[in-house]
């Protein structure tokens, strides 16, 4: 039997679009989600990122939420240094009462920006260093028992969401295992210590109350068409759109200019952030995901769609349920 599969999404504003425009397609595409039986969706915090929307995970988890059933939606993840862990208790407290048991809340410990804007943010730079006993705290509250005399997180206390410790270094793999905590692994654009981390992880798993088990969701990027040609021209499209917003950050260029900048060393590094990309057919995409699962040790896959625009993307969702779910 195949592992779940589960989603990310960015809520990705395309070219012309605004967020709003992003937000209605991010229902459409959890609704089809449902549908097709994929297990979750995820929402990561980015900030001051033309292209991404997700800035604000809780709130849009609670509209993806209004308009969904069944399907788990969480934070793929909240950036646990940008905040109180309290004030995420209270959030994450209040998605759980309004949508119980569909609720997760992936933590990470990197900012999800630039120094600029990590000082919009009213962030100190260390915090990320307290991200462990920010974490425990942040569990406590949610479990019911506050290490704070007389506080409590309501809503919150109690609801016990469940915490998954987002990571791409081996921090995160020791800290998910010494917690006795889920692992997700940022695979998908992080590719260098994903088996280094992973081993390391289920080596050193101290099993908690709540997770008896190791258990690793592994992020991995699709790009499926129904022929290999046009999956491989469609990546071709998002891999020029992902080095033009990182390497060129607004600035405006011509295709000439940007065919130039593809075969530069930096924009191979961009594109070699998607190292462990699926790309091709139904068949074609589940064989490479079937290696993936086995070089991962995963019991789960995230997969972040990879699609140049709103009609790729849904068709690579349809072809990957119909060749790995169904």
């Amino acid at each position: 039997m195949n592992v779940p599969l589960s989603l990310i999404d960015f809520a990705t504003i395309f070219d012309g679009e605004s967020p709003g425009d992003s937000f209605k397609r991010s229902v459409a595409l959890a609704q089809k989600a449902e549908n097709l039986g994929y297990k979750r969706i995820w929402y990561a915090e980015h900030h001051n990122m033309a292209s991404i929307s997700s800035s604000s995970p809780a709130v849009l988890i609670s509209h993806i939420g209004a308009h969904t059933k069944t399907i788990r939606l969480g934070s793929g993840g909240v950036m646990l240094p940008n905040h109180s862990p309290y004030v995420i208790a209270e959030q994450f407290g209040t998605l759980a009462e309004l949508y119980p048991d569909r609720i997760d809340l992936g933590l990470g410990r990197a900012p999800g920006t630039d120094m600029n804007t990590l000082r919009a943010l009213r962030r100190d730079p260390q915090s990320a260093e307290n991200f462990p006993s920010d974490v425990v705290e942040l569990r406590s509250y949610l479990a019911g028992r506050s290490r704070l005399p007389g506080v409590d997180a309501i809503p919150g206390k109690g609801t016990n969401v469940p915490l998954y410790i987002l990571g791409s270094s081996l921090f995160g793999a020791q800290l998910a295992a010494q917690l006795g905590l889920p692992y997700s692994f940022a695979s998908h654009f992080a590719p260098t210590h994903l088996e280094h981390a992973v081993t390391t992880y289920r080596n050193t798993y101290q099993p908690s109350d709540e997770f008896p088990e190791p258990y690793v969701i592994a992020a991995v990027n699709v790009t499926a068409s129904d022929t290999t040609e046009q999956a491989h021209k469609d990546f071709e499209q998002v891999a020029r759109a992902r080095v033009k917003n990182m390497a060129l950050r607004g600035r405006k260029v011509t295709e000439e200019q940007l065919d130039e900048l593809m075969d530069s060393p930096a924009a191979r590094q961009i594109v070699d952030m998607l190292y462990y990309t699926a790309i091709g057919t139904g068949d074609e995409v589940k064989t490479y995901l079937e290696g993936f699962v086995e070089t991962a040790q995963a019991d789960e896959l995230m997969i972040s769609l990879q699609s140049p625009n709103t009609e790729a993307t849904s068709r690579s969702m349809e072809i990957l349920a119909k060749a790995w779910i169904s």
